[in-house]
């Protein structure tokens, strides 16, 4: 359990978690970037490095006056609800899960935020041009034989093909055509996936430059890409 959960739950909650009950099931609300989020089976628990995401890709959005969001894999809607509260922006959120969707709507009314929810794989549903594509895709590899959280977490929001880089490769390789010529990628990723997914943007964005940021621990977390 990571100290941002620690700071939320009761003693009773992190009992039920000690005792091996699926952290969904415990908690139904948490707080995100100051926003209560309900959580449940159908989606990710968001991360305190998820925070991270947030922060930094507003950082690095400041420059842009209302930029078009796109959230890929919004989960419980939280990286584009916060987004869409902290800066006058558009945002459209996607997710291929329509359970997910239905939580990330709910989260949505109940934070008074205006976000567009689009159901679909990846960018697929995306229409026209934004400034910025934010994700925390699945990152997982397939080959991992256990992982703590499997029996609670949807596995469409945790693992990924070719050893965790499906994902990040479907958003790089299509990304261009739904972007505008000043733009913005943020993605959240495996602390040891940086390399390879720099050398992925060299090969399906040539003519732009990335750069990897850290976590407050200090790892590789954080992959940006913009325009040259």
């Amino acid at each position: 359990m990571d100290e941002y959960l620690k700071r939320q739950l009761s003693k009773e909650q992190r009992d039920r978690l000690e005792s091996g009950e699926p952290i969904q099931k415990v908690i139904t609300e948490i707080d995100f970037y100051g926003y209560p989020m309900e959580v449940d089976l159908n989606v990710l628990t968001p991360s305190l490095e998820t925070e991270e995401l947030v922060s930094k890709t507003l950082f690095h959005l400041y420059e842009f006056r209302n930029p078009r969001v796109a959230d890929i894999g919004t989960g419980s809607g939280c990286i584009g609800i916060a987004i869409s509260k902290e800066i006058t922006s558009t945002v459209e959120a996607v997710d291929i899960n329509p359970k997910a969707l239905e939580i990330a709507k709910r989260n949505a009314l109940k934070n008074d935020a205006s976000v567009i929810f689009l159901e679909g794989d990846l960018l697929k549903p995306l229409t026209g041009k934004y400034d910025c594509i934010v994700s925390n895709p699945p990152y997982i590899s397939y080959d991992l034989d256990s992982i703590s959280v499997i029996n609670s977490t949807p596995v469409l929001a945790l693992f990924a093909g070719t050893e965790g880089l499906a994902s990040y490769e479907a958003i790089l390789s299509s990304c261009k055509e739904h972007l505008n010529e000043k733009f913005l990628i943020a993605l959240e990723i495996g602390e040891l996936q940086g390399k390879r997914l720099l050398e992925k943007v060299k090969k399906y964005l040539p003519n732009s430059r990335a750069w990897i940021e850290k976590d407050m621990n200090g790892k590789e977390r954080f992959l940006f890409v913009r325009e040259k």
